[in-house]
């Protein structure tokens, strides 16, 4: 009879069990921080890795002179064309899908690689990929417009 009489005394401000929601909202949030820092840090390396390949890919291009006015000695420049073509080229090698264009003047090349980082943690609330862009430039003319001696 005692035991009835105790069981009937607490009501609803029992708190047996307290403890254990708030540890699972815990485990949760935490679980969710973690998961931010991974996918974040993780998208922070795809993006510098989309810079390399657009900045190597800017050289790349940056190399591809005019070789009938570098034979002849008139100048070294580089043939806009061929310059873009050679980033493209090096895009494809690098498995990277991206842009090259020459500005108006043309002595500069940029070369803009886009990508997606596909999230570990951030996939279980619906966020399954992350935009990345990387971006590189290169002067393709630099103050050499004749070859030395002339």
């Amino acid at each position: 009879m005692m035991f009835r009489q105790m069981s009937l005394g607490r009501g609803w401000l029992d708190d047996r069990g307290g403890v254990t929601v708030f540890v699972a909202v815990c485990v949760i949030a935490l679980i969710g921080i973690i998961g931010v820092a991974v996918d974040g840090g993780s998208k922070m390396r795809a993006t510098e890795r989309a810079d390399f390949i657009a900045g190597e890919a800017a050289r790349a291009g940056g190399q591809a002179i005019d070789p009938a006015d570098a034979i002849s000695g008139k100048a070294i420049v580089v043939e806009p064309q061929a310059a873009a073509a050679a980033a493209q080229s090096y895009l494809r090698s690098a498995g990277a899908v991206g842009t090259a264009s020459v500005s108006g003047d043309g002595k500069t090349l940029t070369v803009t690689v886009n990508g997606t980082y596909d999230t570990k943690f951030l996939s279980v609330v619906g966020i399954g990929s992350l935009p990345v862009t990387g971006h590189g430039k290169a002067t393709l003319l630099h103050a050499v417009t004749a070859p030395e001696g002339n």
